[in-house]
């Protein structure tokens, strides 16, 4: 690929450099490399904006270059000022942004070139003669070399839409068209899906060859309650990858019966009347209203109908009784109200009311560019004069507001600044009286790209990052797409900053795909794409095999692989190994380089027990190649401590262990969980979990029973002291704590049942030995009271059995020795 900048060309590494450089030397004498590139094409726009720019250069020396006579030297172009360029105002982004090469081999180049101004005024109108067949060769050629280097990511090869499929409402029994129009390069297959799944082809529907879906018969099947409405969006793919439209929202048309009628109503001569009916229609009902089953004419100004479906008469006068009923009709059905009887009373004196809002603003939610109608409506007397404003004090302004009637305020093409807190205010004429009503109005917009990812090529085993930032009311949320299916982040694929930063490192074949950004919100959705391409140099060295790690001390390790081939080997000019603690992230890792002859290399000064992921690779002078298999290894030092843990009951089959992590990465590989019921050994589990995992639900257990729960954390050096915990899913919410360090041999798991019911059992003893003592004290003929002796020691008890001693004296008799009872402790799981 070129560009022509500053009457000197920019080659890259694209297949036609060669021929682009051999056209730069040609028509200008000179070459830049990329590194001397002195102006940044990282933005699109810019990108797209120079490219204009070049066409324009390029064209420009090479009228210059068929001008000069034959034999006559260049001119000094290399001293010459740069050329100011006025473009027609018809900008090419678009265009080459959509099909550059395309683009470029369509045009003759009178699109591109109004004029250029050379500094000192002398315009040069570019009055080439184009009836001159060599001309218009050469200026196709040029063209068609243009295209060659523009294309390729973000080319004509690329997926985009040119029509994505847009909300509709689809009536009864009637054929429905949903667009989807792509371009890219073929041959590109176009399939729909509706609610993530395929839409079947077939008689009831079929894809057009523009990628148009057809249903011939939009239906709902009220006996299955099957319907076809639903979420559809088109998916287009060819051997670059897959792209999914935006959804698009399909609804029935409906129009069910009304939701509230007309209420009769008694109103005096010259007051407020206020009719209401409500029906749910699919798409919005258009409501009219009729008095004595006839359209009711609204040339009156006294009358004001709102979409909403209220009708208001102001200053009633007799004529205006009747019976009123609404009509509401739309593209599926008319249907009718019920009547309500409008009565009007007599007028009498004329007696002062306080100002009163019969009906204010409700809460309402819409879509820029929608129509709001806020009501409101008051009585009193004298009649009150309704006003509006806004509770944070700002201006409603007065462009696209309009007043309904006495005081309803219509706001037509809503923006996001029209989102507030309305203040309906009736106030009496001459006074400070007056009532308010307060209504919300909240305008959604749907979300629209800030900045949208870019294509882009990179080398296997190279980084590549994509970024996505949309605004909409409300935040949009952002998930990612690849190739039409959900990103889920692994080792190498990062979502950071909100989803809004994708970041792929040591980029593989599986790696190369169509990713797109989905923006969703209440008020709609939108996506943006961009292809990751691999970079494929055959003349990159193979990775490396065969990688194997030791521990040769607590403090190093030492790797050895495989020698390449003699023919793979010539070109390889070193290797690079890559090593960092298990679990930490790829910002920590460090490398170390060796030389192309060495196939061991010891790693020093290392943390004891410590457990590191290592991987290599191998360079040419012209890349690195992808890397080896990554391996664990952990250094000498010990085995991981015992993990600490507790369980919580879910339910009367369910439980779920929670385990502390280690703060510092690299000290273990993993944790093992095994679980046996305590009543039916048969009933027993293991699970083993990576370093970074601290819980986990073990399910379809036996109802209410006791189970032994047991942990072990370990790493290359062995199995850790393991954690254990009888656990009983009788009663729900229970959680419990790890008890001592136990052996979670199976073939012991009756020890503690054991040593509870020989603690037990002395208790027992002691109590019997002390009831026999105070029996004997009744026949003592010296005394026949008890004292401790200052040898007697409490009872005390460890967490969990722990030994209990009773010594005691009577001195009822002098004679008899003091009696000791010990009570021997129950054997301690682990104390062997």
């Amino acid at each position: 690929m070129f560009v022509y900048f500053q009457q000197r060309a920019v080659c890259t590494s694209s297949p036609a450099a060669f021929i682009c450089c051999f056209y730069c030397r040609l028509l200008s004498g000179g070459c830049y490399s990329r590194a001397q590139l002195t102006a940044s094409f990282s933005s699109p726009r810019y990108m797209y904006y120079t490219a204009e720019l070049h066409v324009v250069l390029v064209l420009h020396a090479v009228r210059h270059h068929i001008s000069r006579p034959p034999g006559q030297s260049p001119p000094p172009v290399r001293q010459a000022p740069p050329p100011s360029v006025r473009l027609r105002e018809v900008s090419l982004t678009q265009i080459f942004r959509k099909s550059p090469s395309k683009t470029l081999l369509s045009l003759s180049g009178f699109i591109l070139l109004q004029s250029l101004v050379f500094p000192g005024g002398a315009a040069d109108d570019l009055d080439f003669n184009w009836t001159n067949m060599k001309i218009k060769v050469l200026m196709i050629m040029m063209m068609m070399l243009m295209g060659l280097c523009f294309s390729g990511v973000g080319g004509a090869s690329e997926l985009a839409f040119l029509t994505e499929p847009r909300d509709v409402i689809a009536a009864r029994d009637r054929p429905l068209l949903l667009d989807c129009q792509v371009e890219g390069e073929g041959p590109i297959s176009i399939t729909w899906r509706r609610n993530g799944v395929s839409v079947a082809t077939g008689p009831k529907a079929s894809v057009l060859g523009n990628g148009t879906l057809l249903i011939r018969n939009f239906s709902k099947r009220r006996e299955s309650g099957e319907t076809d409405a639903g979420e559809y969006e088109c998916a287009a793919q060819n051997r670059y990858g897959m792209l999914i439209s935006r959804k698009a929202r399909v609804k029935l048309a409906s129009l069910p019966k009304f939701v509230s009628h007309p209420e009769s109503v008694a109103v005096g001569e010259g007051g407020v009347a206020r009719l209401t009916c409500q029906v749910n229609g699919i798409p919005e009902a258009n409501i009219t209203w009729q008095r004595g089953r006839r359209p009711l004419s609204i040339e009156d100004p006294r009358y004001t109908l709102l979409p909403t479906g209220v009708l208001q008469i102001t200053s009633v006068q007799r004529t205006d009784s009747g019976l009123f009923r609404c009509v509401a009709s739309n593209i599926a059905n008319t249907r009718y109200s019920d009547e309500a009887q409008l009565s009007v009373t007599v007028a009498g004196l004329r007696i002062y009311r306080e100002p009163a809002i019969l009906s204010g603003p409700q809460n309402l939610t819409i879509n820029v560019h929608q129509t709001a109608i806020l009501e409101c409506i008051a009585t009193g007397n004298p009649r009150p004069i309704v006003s509006w404003s806004r509770l944070d004090g700002r201006s409603i302004g007065v462009e696209g507001v309009q007043v309904l009637g006495t005081g309803n305020l219509m706001i037509s093409d809503a923006t996001l600044k029209h989102s507030g807190v309305y203040v309906c205010s009736a106030n009496r004429p001459g006074s400070r009286a007056r009532r308010t009503a307060l209504g919300r109005l909240v305008v959604q917009a749907p979300p629209d790209f800030v900045q949208w990812p870019q294509s882009v090529s990179r080398p296997a085993g190279g980084s590549a990052v994509f970024s996505c930032t949309a605004s909409g009311t409300p935040e949009p949320h952002l998930i990612w797409l690849k190739n039409g299916k959900l990103l889920k982040p692994i080792s190498n694929v990062k979502l950071t900053n909100g989803n809004t930063t994708l970041a792929i490192t040591r980029i593989t074949a599986q790696d190369e795909a169509i990713y797109q950004c989905i923006a969703e919100n209440s008020a709609g959705t939108n996506q943006a794409s961009a292809r990751l391409a691999i970079i494929k140099d055959p003349e990159l060295p193979e990775a490396p095999s065969g990688l194997q790690a030791s521990a040769l001390s607590s403090s190093s390790l030492q790797l050895i692989w495989d020698q390449p081939p003699e023919h793979v080997s010539q070109q390889i000019i070193g290797y690079v190994l890559h090593i960092r603690r298990l679990g930490e992230p790829d910002s920590a890792e460090l490398q170390e380089a060796v030389s192309k002859t060495t196939f061991i290399h010891k790693f020093m000064n290392l943390e004891a027990a410590t457990t590191y992921s290592v991987y290599l690779k191998a360079y040419s002078a012209l890349g690195g190649s992808q890397q080896s298999n990554t391996i664990s290894v952990t250094t000498q030092g010990g085995v991981p401590s015992s993990p600490n843990f507790f369980t919580k009951v879910r339910n009367r089959t369910a439980m779920q262990v929670f385990w502390e992590l280690p703060s510092t990465p690299g000290k273990l590989e993993g944790f093992r969980l095994e679980y046996r019921g305590v009543s039916n050994p048969e009933v027993q589990g293991q699970e083993t979990f990576p370093g970074n995992i601290n819980t986990h639900t073990i399910s379809h257990l036996e109802p209410e029973a006791m189970y032994e729960i047991c942990l072990v954390a370990f790493n290359g050096n062995g199995d850790g002291p393991d954690n254990r915990q009888l656990v009983s899913l009788a009663e729900k919410g229970n959680t419990g704590a790890a008890g001592p360090s136990c052996d979670c041999d199976q073939s012991r798991g009756s020890t503690l049942l054991l040593g509870v019911h020989s603690g037990l059992a002395c208790v027992l003893c002691c109590l019997l030995l002390v009831l026999l003592g105070h029996r004997r004290s009744f026949l003592c003929r010296k005394s026949a009271s008890w004292e401790t002796p200052p040898t007697l020691n409490a009872v005390s008890r460890a967490k969990g059995h722990a030994a209990e001693s009773i010594e005691m004296s009577q001195l009822c008799d002098s004679t008899l020795p003091a009696v000791m009872v010990e009570l021997t402790p129950p054997i301690q799981p682990g104390s062997r």
